[in-house]
């Protein structure tokens, strides 16, 4: 042992400080730095990027914002369809279906999300191809399907669930668990609004109620909550805006008025309390509401032809009722509300019978069931927009949270869950026309062909919206968040 080698009085060897500067502490301090990289959860620090946080003004947290490059989309309407539609009825055409139909070839699993699986199944409804562009689309929804020449199809999406709950979530957060801002929120964070009379970001749930997930998918979670989602629909306006019928809008205004001189002359006396000036944004924002609201919400007075193509005249009672959240959607749209959310299904239990796409029996009974539901009064919004010159800066998506199998379960009448292949659609400003993207496998079990994650898919959107999903923090928990976490690239050959 030489001299530096020395040992404590408990016989343990000394440590050599020369020995600790030149190499010990070298490799430790490196191995620390690699181990924090591997394991850090900062966006910021994988994409090399510095955040941008926006400048938020909590007098007037709806402010309009610059986005952080130039892109024709300025607001967006989600169309969110729970429950999982199945693409191989629907937009993913798949003739190997037809051929093996009734069999069991090698590569199917014994077992799957609920249980053994039953034998190939050909789609329920006829494939066609529509429009200019031959694409393949079924009948069972004959009204979207003459839009396929606007429509920019993703056929190679993934997920990392099969749960519902679970699966809204990661559309719609970015992330499996609650507890994270929706998309929505992200967007208005980012870009405030440009309509000062109503809310940013409205969820139009559906006439029997909210997915699984509930508010968290419109919710804000760790933003501030000026930007989660304003929850209504035409039959269920916001309970607390009503009024006496002998109370004006004179009264109203004079009223307001007054409440917002006393609020100023309040906030004089805390100048630098963010939290006192939000909550004075918050209620003058309400106070507007209690006048935009009921006038945005009277499609009692849109003319015969817009109800009839709508289908607010016809049909069952749950058609009707979501032909008016259409209406709802594009009259908020057409006012400058940032982020319109639809959604077309809800928690099953919530209700009683069919209430969203999810198909475990009878997949030809309960798909038909919503398809009728959705497929008049979207594509007639869809039109409508267009007609309006609204698509020009408007990105409209449709997005469900999953697929389902292109086998049968064992009861031999449903499609279970498929995390591993399924379509959506994008449509609007910056988007291709007729376009198809990616493709599953020769029977719609796996994205084979260029497949992306819904982290693409969102980083994708947020591009669209002039975003750079990469930069687009918010510091929380020591952590720069971001809706794509640190995952997720822009899927460019989508973009015109």
């Amino acid at each position: 042992m030489n001299q530096a080698e020395k040992l404590s009085p408990f016989g343990h060897q000394l440590l050599d400080k020369r020995k600790f500067l030149g190499s010990t502490a070298g490799m430790t301090m490196g191995a620390l730095g690699l181990s924090k990289l591997l394991a850090s959860d900062n966006p910021t620090e994988f994409s090399g990027k510095p955040p941008i946080r926006p400048s938020i003004d909590p007098n007037n947290p709806y402010a309009s914002r610059r986005s952080h490059f130039q892109m024709p989309a300025k607001r967006v309407l989600v169309i969110y369809c729970p429950g999982a539609v199945s693409h191989v009825d629907t937009f993913d055409y798949k003739p190997e279906l037809v051929k093996y139909h009734g069999q069991k070839p090698p590569g199917i699993p014994a077992v799957t999300f609920e249980g053994p699986t039953g034998n190939i199944a050909k789609p329920f409804w006829n494939f066609k191809p529509r429009g200019e562009s031959g694409k393949m689309i079924s009948e069972l929804l004959p009204n979207m399907a003459e839009l396929a020449d606007e429509f920019c199809f993703i056929h190679s999406l993934t997920t990392q669930t099969s749960a519902h709950p679970q699966g809204e979530n990661f559309m719609n957060t970015g992330f499996t668990m609650e507890g994270f801002p929706s998309f929505g929120a992200w967007v208005t964070y980012a870009l405030g609004s440009d309509c000062n009379e109503l809310p940013a970001f409205v969820a139009i749930n559906d006439p029997r109620g909210m997915a699984r997930s509930g508010k968290n998918n419109f919710g804000s979670a760790f933003l501030p909550a000026s930007f989660q989602g304003t929850d209504f629909n035409a039959k269920n306006p916001p309970s607390n805006l009503a009024r006496p019928d002998k109370y004006t809008n004179k009264h109203e205004r004079q009223t307001l008025d007054l409440l917002k001189k006393i609020n100023s002359k309040h906030l004089e006396k805390y100048p630098k309390d963010a939290n006192l000036a939000a909550r004075i944004a918050s209620y003058e924002l309400a106070g507007q509401m209690q006048m935009s609201v009921p006038e945005v919400m009277d499609i009692a007075g849109e003319p015969s032809f817009i109800h009839k193509e709508y289908g607010t005249d016809s049909g069952t009672e749950l058609k009707r009722e979501y032909a008016k959240n259409c209406i709802l959607a594009r009259r908020l749209i057409e006012k400058g509300v940032r982020v319109v959310q639809l959604f077309n299904g809800s928690d099953p239990s919530g209700g009683n019978g069919i209430t969203n796409w999810d198909s475990h029996s009878n997949i030809k009974n309960t798909h038909a069931m919503q398809a009728e539901i959705m497929d008049q009064p979207t594509a007639a919004l869809f039109r409508d927009l267009k007609q309006r010159g609204l698509l020009d800066d408007t990105l409209v998506v449709w997005a469900t949270e999953f697929g389902r199998m292109p086998f049968l379960q064992g009861n031999g009448t449903g499609r279970d869950h498929n995390p591993e292949a399924f379509t959506c659609f994008l449509a609007g400003a910056g988007v291709k026309k007729g376009y198809s993207y990616g493709a599953s496998d020769n029977w719609g079990y796996k994205a084979a062909v260029d497949p992306i994650e819904v982290y693409d898919f969102n980083a994708t959107i947020l591009h669209l919206l002039g975003l750079d999903h990469e930069r687009l923090s918010y510091y929380h928990n020591g952590l720069e968040r971001r809706l794509t976490n640190v995952h997720g690239h822009v899927v460019h050959d989508l973009i015109v």
